[in-house]
């Protein structure tokens, strides 16, 4: 039940910079829209956040497993596949 609840968290986490404005969530826009880059930025630092949020919730089920390298190069590629939808929203269906 855990895993599906931290599945649906990093694909909420991974569509915000897409549809939404604000900078960071919380600030309010400078210009008229956000630029890709920004938008990469937000992705990879709430890629993080629902990295820390997994993190907690393992270490309170007991031990942390170690992770090498592929594992991470794993869950990066599943959030930016989470992120496809925002991005096809924000980029192709969106009018301007």
């Amino acid at each position: 039940m855990q895993a599906a609840i931290i599945l649906f968290l990093a694909f909420i986490a991974a569509n915000l910079p897409f549809l939404t404005e604000r900078r960071f969530l919380v600030l309010p826009p400078q210009r008229e829209f956000k630029s890709f880059g920004m938008r990469l930025l937000e992705l990879v630092m709430l890629y993080f956040v629902v990295g820390a949020a997994a993190y907690l919730v393992e270490r309170n089920m007991g031990a942390v497993q170690p992770q090498r390298w592929e594992f991470y190069a794993v869950t990066v590629c599943l959030f930016l596949v989470f992120a496809y939808p925002g991005y096809v929203y924000r980029y192709f269906w969106r009018r301007r």
